[in-house]
């Protein structure tokens, strides 16, 4: 079911994430996790890994192995964090997904959204985002285009950027919407989503 939100520039999809029809959603359009990869600025999926997955529905099997570890212990922690993080800021944040209304193949699945007052979250729970972004004390570069993307299909200002470990101090970092940026990333998704002849 799709539900339009007055005043906001987006659609919400009432979708479980993590089911099949949710990957078939996902697969419809171009997501937030796309954007690095279309971008260049993901250092383990060029382009052409990305197009191939989108042409021929499946990833290498080497990196099938390698991401799917992380991702099943990101989502097994999501929950955990996304409670640490509404604790920790007092908001109320819960997973959803959302298509924009300007571009309808762009979508996102929020980790965290709280509609009232206008917060998105995305949170990571993997030792090497949570080293790097504690080091350098800002979003790694290759999760850049993914907040972006995800600040023009909400149309929010900022968005948290959130790195939680057991045991570990949580780390938030605010990220500002870079209008520039998402301008030259509307046209990279733009032109990608024409050349798998869907556009």
């Amino acid at each position: 079911m799709m539900t339009k939100e007055p005043a906001m520039p987006f659609t919400i999809v009432d979708l479980e994430q993590g089911t099949e029809v949710w990957r078939e959603w996902r697969y419809g359009g171009v997501g937030a996790s796309d954007a690095p990869a279309i971008m260049r600025e993901n250092p383990w999926k060029s382009l052409a890994q990305l197009r191939a997955e989108r042409e021929f529905g499946k990833r290498p099997a080497s990196q099938t192995v390698r991401s799917s570890r992380a991702m099943a212990r990101g989502v097994a922690l999501e929950p955990e964090a996304r409670a640490a993080y509404n604790r920790l800021t007092g908001h109320s944040v819960f997973p959803l997904c959302l298509q924009s209304n300007a571009h309808e193949w762009m979508r996102c699945s929020l980790d965290g959204i709280c509609l009232d007052t206008g917060t998105a979250v995305e949170i990571k729970c993997g030792t090497g985002s949570y080293n790097s972004t504690a080091k350098n004390q800002r979003v790694p570069r290759h999760y850049y285009g993914q907040l972006q993307h995800t600040l023009a299909v909400t149309g929010f200002a900022a968005m948290d950027f959130f790195c939680y470990l057991p045991g570990r101090r949580p780390i938030t970092i605010n990220c500002a919407r870079d209008e520039k940026y998402i301008e030259r990333l509307i046209s990279a998704e733009a032109r990608f989503w024409e050349s798998l002849g869907r556009g």
